[in-house]
């Protein structure tokens, strides 16, 4: 057996971990200097028109197309033709963005009643998210140029510099947010100009890697116009597809700008401690997955294609659900440890934990559905993920007008946003799973059953041991810093100490788990 997957998987998940450390760590920052409320609010949304756009253009639709179209120029064409396929696409992909980019400076006052109409109400917090968005913009163009590069050391295994790089966004807002707000008569402005800064601070980072595997792009747009537009042909759908749970994240984010002023920060702290273990695990495994599925499917290897998709499914099984129930049952102790410090309030850590657990409670289905995307991808198939997406936005406007009237009733509409985000997903992750089971691409191996029985066990043991141990929230509020963290790795090592331990006790060993040549 090959373990070249495994070891992929393991390098990206190591390099993602430690951006979300970082992650993490700027996140603290932020929450404690500035706090939830009006001027986190308006960045949240200045920085998430653009980090949506990157993902749509970048880690989404643009290199979902790139890398199995690049994948087979590296199996079946020379170095000559793979050189031509990037200097096309990188000149192609520029000048897009470009565009994009000017049109978007311009066009911020009208993307903030778009995307953030409820802010109309209040003509001074408008006024500031579209000088925000001015300046954190132009990220897109900075960051998926970044991510084109990343996509072609990805193609020809170097995880590590790609997976390593966003840390170097979180550094420059932890160093705007301490050093730079201060110094500014509108403090939350240095935030914007970290993105900015972060931006160009990133592609730079990657051009000595490219240099290395003589891949550095030289922009032409008379190199490969065929395999261009084979790449755009692919684009246009997975734009969509792919970024369905970021178009359901902005979506609630339109929708909280009409809610209390607050609700928006709450969904992105509880929202961003749901993207370290997707980011950690889902993200890598799914980067991983992406050029090995690709490959197989070039050399015509159905029976290995398959084998690859049931090993990475058994893999999120393995390591979401425990994840997300740690989350769910340790969102107060989490968020008091990280946030509650200045100006995050005992109150705002009540908000967020709701929130957090509705978003905890999907994520399986947000990783899921990075893996099983992948296998539609690598086959070059856009139309089937675009149609299951299109029923997954709709079902999640559905949930979300559904679940904010419900829990508006008792002053939690936030979380009303966040379950129905997590609903959809799901809704999502079976219409995927049920499509490649369909077209056989995909066939169950033997022994899921013993397989999931063992990890339900497993998970109840955990549940018991959090459940009946865990100190109330209100023990956690009189505790200081140390205390705090102390505890909080305490319980977060107890609990995957015995969810690994009664996996053990079942017989369940890493062996059994069959990795994909």
């Amino acid at each position: 057996m090959s373990f070249k997957l495994l070891k992929s998987t393991f390098v990206i998940g190591f390099m993602t971990s430690i951006s979300r450390v970082f992650g993490l760590i700027r996140d603290v920052v932020i929450g404690s200097l500035f706090g939830p409320g009006l001027g986190v609010d308006v960045f949240i949304v200045s920085f998430r028109i653009p980090n949506f756009l990157r993902r749509l253009f970048a880690e989404g639709g643009f290199s979902q197309a790139f890398v199995p179209v690049l994948s087979e120029y590296k199996e079946k064409r020379g170095d000559e033709d793979v050189q031509k396929l990037i200097d096309q696409t990188s000149a192609t992909l520029g000048l897009i963005l470009f565009v994009i980019t000017i049109i978007g400076v311009l066009a911020s006052p009208i993307l903030i009643m778009i995307f953030a109409p409820g802010f109309l109400n209040d003509p001074d917090k408008s006024t500031l998210a579209s000088d925000l968005l001015r300046i954190t913009f132009p990220y897109i163009f900075f960051i998926s140029l970044t991510a084109f590069a990343g996509s072609i050391l990805n193609t020809y295994r170097n995880f590590a510099i790609p997976a390593f790089t966003p840390v170097l966004l979180n550094l420059s807002l932890i160093i705007c947010a301490i050093w730079l707000a201060p110094l500014l008569e509108t403090p939350v402005k240095a935030l914007a100009w970290a993105v900015f800064f972060a931006g160009i601070v990133q592609l730079i980072f990657q051009t000595p890697f490219l240099l290395r595997i003589k891949k550095f792009p030289r922009p032409s747009l008379n190199s490969d116009r065929d395999g261009v537009s084979r790449i755009l042909k692919l684009m246009m759908p997975i734009l969509f597809a792919v970024s369905i749970v970021q178009i359901n994240l902005l979506i609630d984010t339109l929708i909280a700008s009409f809610l209390t002023t607050g609700s928006i920060s709450w969904l992105y702290f509880s929202d961003r401690l749901v993207e370290f273990p997707l980011g950690v695990f889902g993200i890598a495994l799914a980067t991983a997955v992406l050029p090995h599925l690709s490959e197989k499917h070039a050399q015509r290897s159905s029976e290995k294609f398959s084998n690859t998709l049931d090993w990475s499914i058994r893999c999120i099984f393995l390591i979401s659900l425990p994840a997300a129930i740690g989350l769910a049952m340790l969102a107060p102790p989490l968020l008091i440890t990280l946030f509650q410090y200045k100006e995050f309030s005992e109150y705002d850590v009540l908000m967020t934990s709701y929130s957090l657990i509705a978003y905890a409670i999907g994520l399986p289905a947000f990783v899921l559905i990075k893996v099983l995307s992948a296998g539609f991808f690598s086959r070059q198939d856009t139309k089937t993920p675009v149609k299951i997406g299109i029923i997954a936005v709709i079902s999640n406007i559905i949930f979300n007008i559904i679940l904010v009237f419900l829990f508006n009733r008792i002053d939690l509409a936030h979380v009303g946003l966040a379950l129905a985000t997590s609903l959809s997903a799901y809704l999502q992750a079976l219409m995927l799973f049920l499509k490649l089971k369909e077209v056989k691409v995909y066939k169950t191996e033997s022994r899921w059953i013993g397989f999931i029985i063992k990890i339900i066990f497993s998970l109840l043991a955990m549940i018991i041991l959090i459940l009946y141990g865990l100190d109330d929230k209100s023990v956690w509020f009189g505790w200081d810093v140390y205390q705090r963290i102390s505890n909080l790795l305490i319980w977060v090592t107890a609990s995957i100490a015995c969810y690994f331990c009664f996996l053990w006790l079942t017989g369940f060993r890493l062996s059994n788990i069959k990795i994909p040549d």
